[in-house]
């Protein structure tokens, strides 16, 4: 078992480690310049694919950072240089962008490929701390991540230099996100499975309480039969409307309960007389996420669905939410 000296000594270790990677980012963060932003005007005018390449340590990095493009609309794919020498350079079209990921720009694997990208008519962005290699010599753009000193204690396991190169990798995919104006509806679309997707593809009239379900009473009707009402569709909320149908206003359980506090008679009261008029309600098309964060910032449990006319058609519960997942 740790003493509590040694549990502090590992616990001191852990800060600095993060401590010397979140640096490195901010160093990388102020050496950008002008070949960034060229960098992402490039692949946001790529008629072909985004090709992302490299050996080992960086080769995983540029898996995560191909498979954060593909989910935010770009075209993108990993390609391990080893096997790219051996026959996989065939997916490389002369339209297409290749990202090439290597700490010291001399990779001898990443380095091999080089001239074949070139002869194809690939355009070549490298992501390298040497700005004097091979690599970096021989790209269209070179992007700097190069760092002082690996958070290894020997200078020797890749740590510092891809965390570098993941941060490079998201500023890349997130600005090209935003240059091609990629909606929440869009990252919907590639997002299908799970809550993120439920939340964003997902709209209100698909989970809403619709019909002889949804509580309603006519203002002049008695609390008695408000309660009956609010009670037997099991929602704790009712709608009031009036001679037209339109909404005037809410009643929920809350309501409820401080009207017995309140120690008056109250049952024969009218409903218009005990309602809270304007109550936030939510159009038939609205997204459940926006439901749910309404919701959420207004601390309430249900909202009323209402037509263009603002005759209620629905009620959502947040438990019609939770159920799904969001």
């Amino acid at each position: 078992m740790s003493t509590p000296t040694q549990s502090g000594n590992i616990k001191e270790t852990g800060k600095i480690i993060l401590e010397q990677e979140a640096q490195a980012i901010f160093m990388i963060a102020e050496r950008l310049d002008e070949r960034f932003s060229d960098a992402v005007k490039l692949m946001a005018s790529c008629k072909g694919k985004i090709i992302i390449s490299g050996m080992g340590k960086s080769g995983i990095i540029g898996q995560k950072i191909a498979a954060t493009m593909a989910s935010t609309g770009t075209t993108a794919l990993f390609l391990h240089p080893a096997d790219a020498a051996h026959g996989d350079l065939g997916i490389v079209g002369h339209q297409d962008i290749v990202l090439c990921l290597s700490k010291s720009g001399t990779t001898e694997e990443m380095n091999f490929i080089i001239p074949a990208l070139r002869q194809i008519g690939a355009r070549i962005i490298a992501m390298t701390g040497n700005q004097r290699s091979f690599l970096a010599q021989n790209a269209d753009i070179t992007l700097d991540t190069g760092i002082e000193k690996e958070a290894c204690p020997y200078d020797l396991a890749p740590t510092t230099s891809t965390t570098a190169m993941l941060a490079m990798g998201d500023a890349l995919a997130i600005s090209l996100m935003q240059q091609k104006k990629f909606t929440q509806r869009d990252f919907a679309l590639t997002h299908p499975k799970g809550s993120l997707g439920r939340r964003l593809t997902v709209k209100v009239t698909d989970i809403m309480a619709k019909e002889n379900a949804v509580p309603l009473v006519a203002e002049n009707a008695s609390v008695a039969d408000l309660i009956l009402e609010m009670t037997s569709k099991r929602y704790g909320v009712s709608a009031v409307v009036n001679e037209e149908g339109g909404l005037k206003g809410i009643f929920t359980d809350g309501d409820l309960r401080r009207l017995v506090q309140s120690g008056k008679e109250f049952l024969n009261l009218s409903a218009g007389s005990v309602m809270t008029a304007n109550p936030k309600t939510v159009a038939p098309n609205t997204m459940a996420k926006e439901c749910l964060d309404i919701l959420e910032t207004y601390r309430i449990t249900q909202l009323l669905v209402c037509d263009s006319e603002q005759h209620p058609v629905g009620v959502v519960h947040i438990h019609d939410l939770i159920t799904l997942g969001l």
